[in-house]
């Protein structure tokens, strides 16, 4: 016979069986539906020769779409464009998920003081599982792409660590990576035995995911429309996979964000104020848009060793005054391109204030999402100019 106890309010989920309830469907049909399977062995299969002449994403998902790069390319060229956004999108989503994975073990630690607290976890341990699944599919995509067009590699990297930058091209220095790398480990620690700020960590991936999704959702549906599913493109079907994952992590993240919170008693002023720098730094990774990639919001001056090394190698053939002519034209200078990424940020602004509205203890500068939103076109090419004329 089970025992029964007046548990102190504010300490357990079942006190509230329509969040329980919720988080319970929600694991439920991930572990259904998990995608995992599929994932490993579409990209054992892969093979880059099999697919390099077809496009893998919608056309307007391609590197530099809508810019003077894109106009003057060739047809072959714009292939290639539209694979290498895979390949930079997806690397960027790879540093994203190595985070992920340590902040929702920490996570789930501080998420101990909860009764009932293993429905929860066992939700992150699928997820992380679904993240290691994830990152080895979009490894093994770009590693044989960049190795059979450049040789090297120029998005993708090495695997890191949990604490490094997550923006892969940030506007950052030694000091700055250092500063982040500190303040991410200190959040580990106090997340991982508090269960406010565990909470508050999927407030913050929440919004990431958001972002994410913005796009996803469009790279997925290349695949959901593809008139031959069979033999579509390995790597449109990775994204249609990793889309359905995200999506249940998303809901994940709502559930727990903005409602297994409120299971908790009433945060201190410390925990609001460590809660709204998390949310703040979000706002600052996010602050950026790139006229190379639609939907990542890259510091593009950090970009423009990579863009070189594409523009100089075999796929285009450039010469080095040819390569910093078209670098000029692609990131000083108005384009369509340019105000689709603009338009693709400021999408995210709005579905941040959004998702932020729910959030009480959240400060005006991080429900309107201040920073972030300060951005602008005329800022983004004057930072332009003046960081290519050093370049």
């Amino acid at each position: 016979m089970t025992a029964t106890f007046t548990e102190p309010k504010n300490n357990t989920l079942l006190e509230n069986q329509q969040v329980y309830r919720r988080l319970e469907i929600n694991y439920t049909r991930n572990k259904k539906q998990d995608h995992t399977q599929l994932l490993d062995a579409a990209a054992a299969a892969f093979s880059y020769e099999d697919c390099r002449d077809e496009y893998w994403n919608p056309e307007e998902f391609s590197l530099f779409y809508g810019t003077p790069l894109w106009e003057q390319a060739s047809p072959s060229q714009r292939v290639i464009l539209n694979q290498l956004y895979w390949v930079a999108y997806y690397s960027q989503i790879i540093s994203a998920e190595i985070a992920t994975i340590l902040f929702n073990q920490t996570s789930a630690a501080g998420l101990y003081a909860l009764e009932d607290f293993r429905l929860v976890c066992d939700m992150l341990d699928l997820e992380s599982a679904q993240e290691r699944a994830h990152i080895n599919a979009f490894k093994t995509v770009s590693n044989q792409v960049e190795s059979a067009l450049f040789g090297q590699r120029i998005f993708s990297y090495p695997m890191r660590g949990p604490f490094a930058e997550t923006m892969i091209f940030a506007d950052t220095n030694a000091l700055k990576a250092w500063w982040k790398k500190l303040q991410l480990r200190a959040f580990g620690m106090l997340s991982s035995d508090n269960a406010f700020l565990a909470c508050q960590y999927f407030t913050v991936r929440g919004l990431r995911t958001l972002n994410g999704k913005l796009v996803q959702h469009k790279l997925s549906n290349y695949y959901q429309h593809h008139p031959d599913k069979d033999n579509a493109p390995i790597p449109a079907k990775i994204s249609y996979y990793h889309f359905m994952d995200e999506s249940f992590h998303f809901n994940s993240s709502t559930i727990v964000g903005h409602d297994v919170v409120k299971c908790l008693k009433q945060p201190t002023e410390f925990e609001k104020f460590a809660a709204n720098l998390g949310l703040k730094g979000c706002q600052k990774d996010h602050y950026n848009f790139s006229v190379a990639i639609n939907g990542i919001f890259w510091y593009d001056p950090a970009l423009y060793p990579a863009i070189y090394q594409v523009l100089r190698s075999p796929v285009f053939g450039m010469d080095d005054a040819e390569a910093k002519q078209m670098m000029r034209l692609c990131f000083t200078e108005e384009s369509d391109g340019l105000h689709r990424s603009y338009q693709t940020h400021r999408e995210a602004v709005a579905s941040y204030q959004a998702y932020l509205e729910k959030v009480d203890y959240a400060w005006s500068v991080n429900k309107e999402m201040s920073l972030m939103a300060a951005n602008s076109i005329p800022k983004y090419l004057a930072t332009q100019k003046r960081a290519l004329a050093k370049f």
